[in-house]
């Protein structure tokens, strides 16, 4: 069999164990800041619905996370951070226009 094979297999076999708990299992945890998402948005060059737009998200979404009335939570948040460290990472990976 195929490398990729080899290890999918080994990553389910060790999946149904854990699931039977048995076994170690290994635990990935990645602790992600709170974002300023005003500040990660400057840093892009976008207008607020440019930015939304990019990202999948509501303007009016936006506009809650810079204003702190909400948070955002799970992947948005794990992509906030992605863009904090490389502005152009969505353009780059996903091949999108600068005139969002």
């Amino acid at each position: 069999m195929s490398d990729a094979f080899d290890s999918i297999e080994r990553g389910l076999k060790e999946a149904l164990a854990h699931a039977r708990g048995e076994g170690p299992a290994a635990v990935h945890e990645i602790d992600v800041p709170e974002p300023d998402v005003k500040a990660i948005r400057a840093g892009t060059g976008l207008s607020q619905a440019q930015f939304a737009k990019s990202i999948g998200v509501k303007k009016g979404t936006l506009l809650n996370w810079e204003h702190r009335r909400r948070r955002p939570e799970g992947p948005a948040r794990v992509l906030l951070a992605m863009i904090a460290r490389d502005p152009r990472i969505v353009q780059r990976i996903l091949g999108t226009r600068s005139s969002i």
